[in-house]
């Protein structure tokens, strides 16, 4: 019964994760701001962080199964 919620749960991870990481890339790509307000140097790189800690999540829960 557990394996559905987990599944679930990283696809939901990894999708995030991935979207993040190509909607950061692309920011950067085009010199377009990534947060609004933020500096370019401190938003890409918590940005990129912030997709890897979400996709390490996703491959853990898939892990788990």
């Amino acid at each position: 019964m557990e394996n559905g919620p987990a599944v679930f749960a990283a696809v939901v991870f990894l999708l995030f994760g991935a979207a993040l990481l190509f909607w950061a890339g692309a920011c950067a790509l085009y010199r377009a701001p990534v947060a609004e307000g933020v500096r370019p140097a401190v938003a890409v790189p918590v940005t990129l962080l912030t997709a890897g800690v979400f996709l390490a999540l996703g491959l853990w829960c898939l892990a788990r199964l």
